[in-house]
């Protein structure tokens, strides 16, 4: 079995020849803005606060469900120049299937499994909206996310006085652990819950 170490699973991508990205499975993945410049908000007192762009990245993460018939999302934060986050590709639910995700060996099926973080997060994942558009890949999914948020962005610096980026708002690559049964999912969890309490030890620390 796959321990969770963070000082390796952050720091590169670990993804698997020949496997399949677009299958049923839970994924913990970090995307970084470019650079590691601080767009998103601060740290202060040990909590993360989000400004204007951090709550635009938030809002796009959230609305992943709505977009993709086979996302659910689980745990996430937005870090001053990176997020965290967990998805769960679900295959076979039509519209309006309300899945309940537990592991059945290294995937998830709809038996009895979930324990969202918050009320909040658990409205997120239940349900299957209508007329959503057909199942993706994981790395299809964080293409978009970059693609939309990036568009957000640059209309923001626009109109609205947002911080300006040179190039491209996000790192070329992501980086992604394939998670692989309850007890890890659990720890990557907490993991991203704690996040802003270890900023000043993070490799992304500014």
């Amino acid at each position: 079995m796959s321990i969770y170490n963070p000082e390796i699973h952050k720091r590169r991508s670990i993804r698997l020849k020949d496997y399949d990205y677009s299958q049923a499975g839970a994924y913990f993945i970090t995307i970084c803005i470019k650079d590691r410049e601080c767009l998103f908000g601060n740290i202060v007192d040990r909590e993360m606060r989000i400004n204007s762009a951090g709550e635009m990245v938030l809002k796009a993460w959230n609305d992943l469900p709505a977009k993709y018939s086979n996302v659910r999302i689980d745990e996430f934060i937005v870090m001053p120049n990176h997020v965290h986050g967990i998805i769960i590709l679900y295959v076979g639910a039509g519209p309006c299937a309300c899945p309940v995700y537990k592991y059945d060996g290294n995937l998830l099926n709809a038996e009895g499994y979930g324990r969202p973080s918050s009320e909040k997060r658990q409205s997120q994942i239940k349900g299957q909206p209508q007329g959503v558009a057909p199942t993706i890949s994981l790395s299809d999914i964080v293409h978009r996310f970059k693609s939309f948020t990036t568009s957000q962005y640059r209309i923001n610096v626009l109109h609205n006085n947002w911080p300006p980026f040179p190039g491209k708002l996000w790192q070329r690559n992501y980086y992604e652990h394939i998670i692989r049964n309850e007890t890890e999912l659990n720890k990557i969890r907490e993991y991203i819950i704690n996040n802003p309490l270890n900023w000043e030890s993070d490799e992304n620390y500014r």
